[in-house]
């Protein structure tokens, strides 16, 4: 950031009193300018024994396979959020929504927050998404999935189906699991 968007004049990067990181600051209008993650969120949709995945008909990972889940918009909710990418992207419906898995991604400025909940009615592949599948777990693309936050989520299921007790997971992507899907930076 070289200017400040209140104001106009140009910012430095500082330490604000009564702070302890360093955040662009504007000594013309006294702005201080938070910088944020951004929250993605999503769904598990589930039918049966299968979950829907959407194949990306946009970049990054494009052709790979994802759950339903994009940005946040301001004025929603998570759960409103997760619900509207799941439209958008698989022209899909989800009932019964419940928090999931939240992954914290650090070293990109991002926290997953994708929904289980139960598919609802038919599917079909929305402008960001190639096609739209069901899938039993014998038949996940595992070495075609986008993320290493879907691939988390989709082992959380699983394991969870299996025991027959689903809760909440909470945990973290390292720069070193990343690297596992993207190459090294």
């Amino acid at each position: 950031m070289n200017y400040c968007s209140h104001c106009g004049h140009t910012v430095r990067f500082a330490i604000p009193d009564g702070d302890d990181r360093p955040r662009y600051l504007c000594d013309a209008c006294g702005a201080i300018h938070y910088q944020n993650p951004r929250i993605i969120a999503g769904t598990l949709p589930v039918a049966g024994k299968q979950v829907l995945l959407c194949r990306r008909a946009i970049a990054p990972r494009l052709g790979y396979w994802t759950l339903p889940a994009g940005f946040m918009e301001n004025g929603e909710t998570v759960e409103q959020a997760a619900l509207r990418e799941t439209r958008e992207e698989a022209c899909a419906v989800v009932e019964s929504p419940s928090l999931y898995t939240m992954i914290s991604l650090t070293h990109i400025n991002q926290v997953y927050m994708i929904f289980r909940g139960t598919l609802q009615g038919g599917y079909a592949a929305g402008p960001e998404s190639l096609d739209v599948e069901l899938f039993d777990e014998a038949d996940i693309p595992w070495d075609a999935l986008a993320f290493p936050t879907i691939e988390r989520t989709l082992r959380h299921f699983f394991d969870d189906r299996r025991r027959d007790r689903f809760e909440l997971h909470s945990s973290e992507i390292g720069e070193k699991e990343r690297e596992r899907y993207f190459g090294s930076a």
